[in-house]
Protein backbone atom coordinates (compact mmCIF):
# COMPACT_ATOMS: atom_id res chain seq x y z
CA UNK A 1 0.00 0.00 0.00
CA UNK A 2 1.27 3.46 -0.93
CA UNK A 3 1.16 6.38 1.49
CA UNK A 4 1.99 10.06 1.09
CA UNK A 5 3.88 12.36 3.45
CA UNK A 6 4.26 16.08 2.83
CA UNK A 7 4.76 17.60 6.28
CA UNK A 8 8.24 18.33 7.60
CA UNK A 9 6.78 18.11 11.11
CA UNK A 10 5.58 14.53 10.74
CA UNK A 11 6.99 12.47 13.67
CA UNK A 12 8.14 9.72 11.29
CA UNK A 13 10.14 12.23 9.23
CA UNK A 14 11.78 13.51 12.41
CA UNK A 15 12.62 9.91 13.32
CA UNK A 16 14.31 9.37 9.95
CA UNK A 17 16.40 12.51 10.42
CA UNK A 18 17.62 11.18 13.78
CA UNK A 19 18.44 7.79 12.24
CA UNK A 20 20.46 9.56 9.58
CA UNK A 21 22.34 11.82 11.97
CA UNK A 22 22.69 9.96 15.28
CA UNK A 23 24.54 6.70 15.83
CA UNK A 24 22.78 6.14 19.16
CA UNK A 25 19.39 6.26 17.44
CA UNK A 26 20.52 3.70 14.88
CA UNK A 27 21.80 1.40 17.62
CA UNK A 28 18.72 1.82 19.79
CA UNK A 29 16.25 1.12 16.97
CA UNK A 30 18.37 -1.43 15.11
CA UNK A 31 17.65 0.40 11.85
CA UNK A 32 19.40 2.74 9.46
CA UNK A 33 18.69 4.95 6.46
CA UNK A 34 19.95 3.81 3.08
CA UNK A 35 19.95 5.98 -0.04
CA UNK A 36 20.21 5.10 -3.71
CA UNK A 37 18.84 2.43 -6.00
CA UNK A 38 22.09 0.49 -6.29
CA UNK A 39 22.73 0.51 -2.56
CA UNK A 40 19.18 -0.67 -1.75
CA UNK A 41 19.44 -3.43 -4.36
CA UNK A 42 22.78 -4.58 -2.94
CA UNK A 43 21.35 -4.60 0.59
CA UNK A 44 18.41 -6.71 -0.55
CA UNK A 45 20.76 -9.13 -2.32
CA UNK A 46 22.78 -9.29 0.90
CA UNK A 47 19.68 -10.48 2.77
CA UNK A 48 19.06 -7.25 4.63
CA UNK A 49 15.46 -6.69 5.63
CA UNK A 50 14.08 -3.65 3.80
CA UNK A 51 11.20 -2.29 5.88
CA UNK A 52 10.16 0.88 4.04
CA UNK A 53 10.86 2.62 0.75
CA UNK A 54 10.47 6.40 0.55
CA UNK A 55 10.59 8.09 -2.83
CA UNK A 56 10.12 11.53 -4.33
CA UNK A 57 8.30 11.37 -7.65
CA UNK A 58 9.78 14.71 -8.73
CA UNK A 59 13.32 13.30 -8.51
CA UNK A 60 13.31 9.54 -9.04
CA UNK A 61 12.92 7.51 -12.20
CA UNK A 62 9.53 5.80 -12.14
CA UNK A 63 10.84 2.90 -14.21
CA UNK A 64 13.78 2.24 -11.89
CA UNK A 65 11.57 2.60 -8.84
CA UNK A 66 9.07 0.05 -10.13
CA UNK A 67 11.89 -2.37 -10.94
CA UNK A 68 13.22 -2.00 -7.40
CA UNK A 69 9.81 -2.48 -5.78
CA UNK A 70 9.12 -5.54 -7.92
CA UNK A 71 12.34 -7.15 -6.66
CA UNK A 72 11.52 -6.58 -2.99
CA UNK A 73 9.26 -8.45 -0.61
CA UNK A 74 5.60 -7.49 -0.98
CA UNK A 75 5.46 -6.56 2.72
CA UNK A 76 7.72 -3.53 2.18
CA UNK A 77 5.83 -0.30 2.88
CA UNK A 78 6.04 2.24 0.04
CA UNK A 79 5.77 5.93 0.95
CA UNK A 80 5.75 8.90 -1.42
CA UNK A 81 7.20 12.11 0.02
CA UNK A 82 7.28 15.69 -1.21
CA UNK A 83 10.49 17.23 -2.54
CA UNK A 84 10.89 19.34 0.61
CA UNK A 85 10.55 16.29 2.82
CA UNK A 86 12.95 14.25 0.72
CA UNK A 87 15.61 16.95 0.82
CA UNK A 88 15.32 17.02 4.61
CA UNK A 89 15.74 13.27 5.07
CA UNK A 90 18.28 12.66 2.29
CA UNK A 91 21.99 12.67 3.11
CA UNK A 92 23.56 13.17 -0.30
CA UNK A 93 23.27 16.32 -2.38
CA UNK A 94 23.13 14.32 -5.60
CA UNK A 95 20.54 11.63 -5.09
CA UNK A 96 18.15 9.45 -7.03
CA UNK A 97 15.07 10.31 -5.03
CA UNK A 98 14.82 6.93 -3.28
CA UNK A 99 15.79 5.84 0.21
CA UNK A 100 14.97 2.94 2.49
CA UNK A 101 14.63 2.15 6.17
CA UNK A 102 16.60 -1.05 6.70
CA UNK A 103 17.01 -3.40 9.64
CA UNK A 104 20.62 -3.70 10.78
CA UNK A 105 22.45 -7.00 11.18
CA UNK A 106 24.24 -7.99 14.38
CA UNK A 107 27.69 -8.64 12.81
CA UNK A 108 28.67 -11.24 15.39
CA UNK A 109 31.68 -13.41 14.57
CA UNK A 110 29.44 -16.44 15.05
CA UNK A 111 27.41 -15.39 12.00
CA UNK A 112 30.35 -15.75 9.60
CA UNK A 113 30.08 -18.66 7.17
CA UNK A 114 33.03 -19.63 4.97
CA UNK A 115 32.38 -21.08 1.52
CA UNK A 116 36.06 -21.77 0.88
CA UNK A 117 38.15 -24.36 2.74
CA UNK A 118 40.96 -21.80 2.89
CA UNK A 119 39.31 -18.47 3.73
CA UNK A 120 40.85 -15.06 3.08
CA UNK A 121 39.96 -12.34 5.59
CA UNK A 122 40.84 -8.67 5.92
CA UNK A 123 41.05 -7.35 9.49
CA UNK A 124 41.19 -3.66 10.39
CA UNK A 125 42.01 -2.66 13.95
CA UNK A 126 40.17 0.37 15.34
CA UNK A 127 39.64 2.23 12.05
CA UNK A 128 38.12 5.67 12.61
CA UNK A 129 37.85 7.37 9.23
CA UNK A 130 34.64 6.39 7.40
CA UNK A 131 36.36 6.95 4.05
CA UNK A 132 39.07 4.41 4.87
CA UNK A 133 36.52 1.87 6.11
CA UNK A 134 34.51 2.32 2.93
CA UNK A 135 37.62 1.87 0.80
CA UNK A 136 38.55 -1.31 2.67
CA UNK A 137 35.07 -2.69 2.01
CA UNK A 138 35.40 -1.84 -1.68
CA UNK A 139 38.70 -3.74 -1.78
CA UNK A 140 37.05 -6.71 -0.09
CA UNK A 141 34.28 -6.74 -2.68
CA UNK A 142 36.65 -6.26 -5.62
CA UNK A 143 38.79 -9.18 -4.48
CA UNK A 144 35.77 -11.30 -3.47
CA UNK A 145 37.35 -12.24 -0.16
CA UNK A 146 35.48 -14.18 2.49
CA UNK A 147 35.00 -11.56 5.19
CA UNK A 148 36.06 -8.30 6.77
CA UNK A 149 36.56 -8.12 10.54
CA UNK A 150 36.63 -4.79 12.39
CA UNK A 151 38.50 -5.07 15.70
CA UNK A 152 37.57 -2.57 18.41
CA UNK A 153 35.36 -0.50 16.09
CA UNK A 154 35.37 3.24 16.67
CA UNK A 155 32.69 4.08 14.11
CA UNK A 156 29.14 2.85 13.59
CA UNK A 157 29.12 0.61 10.50
CA UNK A 158 25.88 2.22 9.33
CA UNK A 159 27.33 5.72 9.39
CA UNK A 160 26.09 7.28 6.11
CA UNK A 161 29.67 8.20 5.19
CA UNK A 162 30.76 4.55 5.38
CA UNK A 163 27.85 3.43 3.24
CA UNK A 164 28.49 6.18 0.71
CA UNK A 165 32.26 5.65 0.50
CA UNK A 166 31.81 1.87 0.22
CA UNK A 167 29.34 2.41 -2.68
CA UNK A 168 27.20 -0.29 -1.10
CA UNK A 169 30.02 -2.81 -0.56
CA UNK A 170 29.10 -2.94 3.12
CA UNK A 171 26.31 -5.25 1.92
CA UNK A 172 28.28 -7.43 -0.51
CA UNK A 173 30.86 -8.93 1.87
CA UNK A 174 30.43 -10.59 5.25
CA UNK A 175 31.39 -8.12 7.98
CA UNK A 176 31.92 -8.93 11.64
CA UNK A 177 32.98 -6.84 14.61
CA UNK A 178 34.57 -7.77 17.92
CA UNK A 179 37.32 -6.98 20.37
CA UNK A 180 40.91 -7.79 19.49
CA UNK A 181 40.85 -10.72 21.94
CA UNK A 182 37.59 -12.08 20.50
CA UNK A 183 38.92 -11.96 16.95
CA UNK A 184 42.28 -13.48 17.90
CA UNK A 185 40.46 -16.33 19.65
CA UNK A 186 38.34 -16.80 16.52
CA UNK A 187 41.44 -17.01 14.32
CA UNK A 188 43.02 -19.59 16.63
CA UNK A 189 39.86 -21.70 16.82
CA UNK A 190 39.57 -21.72 13.04
CA UNK A 191 43.32 -22.20 12.44
CA UNK A 192 43.64 -19.01 10.42
CA UNK A 193 47.13 -17.52 10.03
CA UNK A 194 47.44 -13.77 10.60
CA UNK A 195 49.81 -11.44 8.75
CA UNK A 196 50.21 -8.05 10.41
CA UNK A 197 51.21 -5.13 8.21
CA UNK A 198 53.81 -3.23 10.24
CA UNK A 199 56.90 -1.06 9.84
CA UNK A 200 59.14 -3.22 12.02
CA UNK A 201 62.73 -4.41 11.67
CA UNK A 202 61.62 -8.05 11.62
CA UNK A 203 58.81 -7.54 9.09
CA UNK A 204 59.16 -9.63 5.93
CA UNK A 205 58.24 -8.61 2.35
CA UNK A 206 54.57 -9.38 1.73
CA UNK A 207 55.25 -11.02 -1.64
CA UNK A 208 57.43 -13.69 0.01
CA UNK A 209 54.56 -15.08 2.10
CA UNK A 210 52.28 -18.04 1.41
CA UNK A 211 48.75 -16.68 1.41
CA UNK A 212 47.15 -19.84 0.01
CA UNK A 213 46.48 -21.27 3.46
CA UNK A 214 43.70 -19.85 5.68
CA UNK A 215 44.79 -16.23 5.91
CA UNK A 216 43.93 -13.01 7.70
CA UNK A 217 45.62 -9.82 6.56
CA UNK A 218 45.67 -7.34 9.43
CA UNK A 219 46.04 -3.56 9.10
CA UNK A 220 46.03 -0.78 11.65
CA UNK A 221 45.44 2.94 11.57
CA UNK A 222 47.73 5.24 9.63
CA UNK A 223 48.42 7.29 12.75
CA UNK A 224 49.45 4.56 15.21
CA UNK A 225 49.58 1.29 13.29
CA UNK A 226 48.70 -1.99 14.96
CA UNK A 227 48.63 -2.52 18.71
CA UNK A 228 51.30 -4.61 20.41
CA UNK A 229 48.79 -7.43 20.90
CA UNK A 230 48.33 -7.91 17.16
CA UNK A 231 52.06 -7.65 16.52
CA UNK A 232 52.85 -10.24 19.19
CA UNK A 233 50.11 -12.67 18.16
CA UNK A 234 50.63 -12.46 14.39
CA UNK A 235 51.90 -15.47 12.49
CA UNK A 236 54.24 -13.02 10.75
CA UNK A 237 54.72 -9.29 10.40
CA UNK A 238 54.81 -8.13 6.80
CA UNK A 239 55.83 -5.00 4.94
CA UNK A 240 55.38 -3.53 1.48
CA UNK A 241 58.84 -2.39 0.33
CA UNK A 242 58.81 1.34 -0.42
CA UNK A 243 60.74 2.54 -3.49
CA UNK A 244 60.47 6.28 -2.91
CA UNK A 245 61.17 8.76 -0.13
CA UNK A 246 58.29 7.94 2.24
CA UNK A 247 57.94 4.79 4.33
CA UNK A 248 54.18 4.15 4.21
CA UNK A 249 50.97 4.63 2.26
CA UNK A 250 47.23 4.95 2.83
CA UNK A 251 45.90 1.97 4.79
CA UNK A 252 43.27 1.06 2.18
CA UNK A 253 45.88 1.14 -0.60
CA UNK A 254 48.28 -1.02 1.40
CA UNK A 255 45.51 -3.49 2.21
CA UNK A 256 44.52 -3.73 -1.46
CA UNK A 257 48.09 -4.51 -2.53
CA UNK A 258 48.42 -7.40 -0.07
CA UNK A 259 44.90 -8.71 -0.63
CA UNK A 260 45.35 -8.89 -4.37
CA UNK A 261 48.70 -10.63 -3.96
CA UNK A 262 46.84 -13.25 -1.92
CA UNK A 263 44.24 -13.50 -4.70
CA UNK A 264 47.00 -13.89 -7.32
CA UNK A 265 48.54 -16.75 -5.35
CA UNK A 266 45.14 -18.41 -5.08
CA UNK A 267 44.39 -18.02 -8.78
CA UNK A 268 41.33 -15.79 -8.43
Amino acid sequence: MYKQLTSLQNPFIKEIVLLKEKSRNRKKSGRFVLEGLREIQLAAEGNYEIEKILYCEAICSTTHLQELIAALDTSVEIIEVSKDVYQKIAYRETTEGVLAIVKAKNHHLSEIKFLRKSPLILIAEAPEKPGNIGALLRTADAANIDAVFIANPKTDLYNPNIIRSSVGCLFTTQVATGTTDEILDYLKENKIHSYAAALKDDSEPYQDQDFTKPTAIVVGTEATGLSDTWLQEATKKIIIPMRGKIDSMNVSVAAAIVVFEACRQRGF
